[in-house]
């Protein structure tokens, strides 16, 4: 169960972006970045919410299982924000490294003007 929980929460963001109202354009940079940081996809879901009747837009939540646990990205066009999550777990080989490749490749996609990161080491000793 050992295993590298990172997430990220994004503020800033260009509230117009394709990245942020696309299911589409949000799925590609998701599958781009998880392939460029060595991860295996083994499925996803991409859904853009309905706007309420007060808004003119609304955000996409998307994730993309993968065969070391998975990435999950929420966004939020009305205010500017989105969030990452990205796990991986580290049987028989060590994944942190590329969890913060595909972090960092997301960050960098969206363009934040902050970006608050937390890390966290999951599993550890066996619990009694």
């Amino acid at each position: 169960m050992q295993g590298l929980h990172l997430t990220a929460d994004l503020r800033g963001c260009a509230a117009r972006s394709p990245l942020l109202l696309s299911p589409e354009a949000l799925r590609g940079l998701c599958l781009a970045a998880v392939e460029r940081a060595g991860l295996s996809p083994v499925g996803e879901l991409f859904h853009r919410f309905t706007p309420a009747p007060s808004e003119s837009q609304s955000g996409i939540t998307g994730v993309v299982l993968l065969a070391e646990s998975h990435l999950a990205v929420h966004t939020w066009p009305e205010l500017g924000g989105v969030t990452l999550d990205v796990y991986v777990c580290n049987l028989g080989q060590d994944n942190s490294a590329k969890a913060e490749a595909l972090l960092e490749c997301l960050i960098a996609a969206f363009a934040p003007s902050q970006a608050l990161r937390q890390r966290l080491m999951r599993g550890g000793e066996t619990a009694v």
